[in-house]
């Protein structure tokens, strides 16, 4: 009875194992001129609810990390070689804020808002739904355009920041 029980808790267990849902750790990189450019992060489930409940003003991140390898002009804000945390400024429920902060920020730490980089941002509800939070180096549009950008697309959530 007891290898019974062992080996069927053991079946269960391999069975959840082999259908659970595979989340990846990535890396992106891009050349910007003459600066690489490169995001570490891992896939997260679109759960919008977080965002919703996130307070104006705040920052949010998916715990992702930006590394340049020079210094990039990005608009009036100067960014200069390293690594940043990438996240975004809640401005109100149908406004969010591309920004980077310097440096690695640890899980539950409060960012200090004054060293926060604002990006120029884009932000939409309108690019559709992204299952899984995702985050590219792309081109710019609208009034991006020309522009190297950081996206983040998060459920229905869209933003891009420009990085050059």
């Amino acid at each position: 009875m007891k290898r019974l029980i062992t080996g069927t808790l053991m079946f269960v267990f391999v069975g959840v194992v082999s259908l659970a849902h595979p989340h990846f750790r990535k890396t992106v990189t891009a050349k910007i001129g003459t600066v690489d450019a490169a995001i570490a992060y891992q896939t997260l489930p679109s759960n919008e609810v977080h965002t919703q409940n996130a307070k104006v003003g705040s920052f949010i991140t998916p715990r992702a990390q930006l590394t340049l390898s020079g210094e990039l002009k990005a608009g009036d804000v100067t960014l200069p070689a390293g690594d940043y945390t990438i996240g975004a400024i809640k401005n109100s429920d149908k406004d969010w804020t591309m920004a980077l902060y310097p440096g690695p920020l640890a899980r539950g730490t409060e960012p200090d808002m004054s060293k926060m980089i604002k990006l120029d941002s884009l932000f939409s509800s309108t690019h559709g739904q992204a299952e899984h939070m995702y985050l590219d180096i792309a081109p710019g549009h609208g009034k991006q355009d020309g522009k190297a950008v950081l996206v983040l697309h998060f459920g229905t959530l869209y933003l891009a920041g420009a990085l050059s």
